[in-house]
């Protein structure tokens, strides 16, 4: 069974910067489609970007769209959310997801939190 870590969330000011990682345990690693999701209190989950098995292809929520870029490394069975220009609404717990296609994931780790001040 596939475990999920996430790591790498903080505090940091607007404007800031931070990268997300997400380390996946298996030998099925390059076999998923993979993203990641965000939650913030009193919101519904959405989904912030997707990555292609291979990482050729890239998908983002228009409202992190040149903000934001995802990347893999299938030898480290990591994948990777690069912030940029962090504002306080994207103030969220964040959760990276495997899946089968660009738009349907079925497991997801536990989290972690950003939090950015205005």
């Amino acid at each position: 069974q596939v475990q999920l870590v996430e790591s790498g969330g903080g505090l940091v000011q607007a404007g800031d910067s931070l990268r997300l990682a997400c380390a996946a345990s298996g030998r099925t690693f390059s076999a998923y489609y993979l993203g990641w999701f965000r939650q913030a209190p009193g919101k519904e989950r959405e989904r912030v970007a997707a990555i292609s098995r291979g990482g050729g292809r890239t998908t983002y929520a228009d409202s992190v769209k040149g903000r934001f870029t995802v990347s893999r490394d299938n030898a480290k069975n990591t994948v990777y959310l690069q912030m940029n220009s962090l504002k306080p609404e994207d103030t969220a717990v964040y959760y990276c997801a495997k899946g089968s296609s660009m738009t349907s994931f079925d497991y997801w780790g536990q989290g972690t939190q950003v939090t950015v001040s205005s």
